[in-house]
């Protein structure tokens, strides 16, 4: 699962052409941290996510693919 959001971060980052330290400085986590969770070296938590996805401007759901809208 932490391959699928981690892909997600980088497709929103690069869609909306952030810097990854940016995004790690609003969602309040190292440059560092960010860069080993995006690349599977740090597991993305469940406080990571609320996080990255304000500093992203996106929906938790979106780091998971799934759109608001869908009905389950």
């Amino acid at each position: 699962m932490n391959t699928v959001i981690a892909d997600n971060i980088k497709n929103i980052i690069a869609e909306k052409g952030l810097k990854q330290g940016f995004v790690a400085e609003k969602a309040g986590l190292s440059p560092t941290d960010l860069s080993n969770m995006l690349n599977g070296r740090k597991i993305i938590r469940d406080d990571n996510i609320l996080s990255l996805s304000m500093a992203l401007g996106v929906t938790p759901n979106e780091l998971f693919g799934m759109a608001d809208h869908a009905k389950y």
